[in-house]
């Protein structure tokens, strides 16, 4: 049985103080079982959380597929490690689109993020335009098989995988139950054609898309959602424990 996760993703959120009381005012209302809470924060706050959090498991938002060099304000999978963060969040969306991350690319940071013992989650999705022209699968196939061309997976509890509707970050549009069923079964019938049935069906496959405590109980009905990948809702303490309750199994 796959656990589920609620991954709360800050974005460009939340000073040093203001993180540390919210770990330290969350923890203890968690659930103790039944999910994985994880919260995704950005970098100069890392440590801090790590220190101060037991429930909760920290990632980071991104990070370079290099070493180490002179790539001027990135982060490199050898600081995540030392860090002792646990996730980290790769190809979303935003990436995608403002700093111009392609498949290829994403393709890198996978290998990298497992030669460093990080478990990466990987945002897949599709822009309006693609939805309506009725190329959902086309895109996710493109972004599923490059993402994960020649990437060996031995365990498949240290990878997640999310679907992103680009048309649903942010806007407050959500896509219905069915339309995020649909596009996460496709996404590990693909995976099955990659690594097999046994691996594809103990890959957890996140929805995120304006997820909310509205919505979560019914996306996490459904078969093949594993769990949210959220952005503003996991900025408010009371809303980020109803989603991991929510979550919960």
């Amino acid at each position: 049985m796959r656990k589920p996760i609620l991954a709360g993703n800050w974005k460009m959120n939340k000073t040093r103080d203001e993180a540390i009381h919210f770990a330290l005012s969350v923890e203890p209302k968690l659930p103790k079982e039944g999910v994985e809470a994880v919260i995704c924060a950005p970098a100069i706050i890392l440590r801090d959380l790590v220190k101060r959090c037991e429930v909760i498991h920290v990632g980071a938002q991104n990070m370079n597929e290099n070493v180490s060099g002179a790539y001027t304000g990135e982060i490199s999978p050898v600081m995540l490690k030392d860090t002792k963060v646990e996730y980290v969040i790769l190809g979303h969306s935003e990436r995608r689109a403002y700093y111009n991350e392609t498949d290829e690319k994403i393709n890198q940071k996978i290998v990298r993020a497992f030669e460093y013992d990080l478990k990466p989650i990987v945002c897949v999705g599709e822009v309006l335009a693609e939805r309506e022209a009725n190329k959902t699968n086309d895109v996710l196939k493109t972004q599923v098989t490059n993402a994960f061309k020649g990437v060996e997976i031995a365990n498949p509890d240290n990878i997640v995988i999310a679907y992103e509707p680009v048309w649903a970050i942010g806007t407050g549009k959500s896509a219905t139950s069915a339309q995020a069923e649909e596009a996460c079964k496709y996404i590990r019938d693909l995976l099955a054609g990659i690594y097999g049935e046994d691996v594809a069906q103990k890959i957890r496959i996140l929805y995120g898309g304006s997820v909310n405590t509205k919505n979560i109980a019914e996306l996490m009905s459904m078969p093949n959602i594993d769990g949210g990948l959220v952005g503003g809702a996991s900025l408010k303490e009371d809303d980020y424990i109803t989603l991991c309750n929510a979550c919960a199994k």
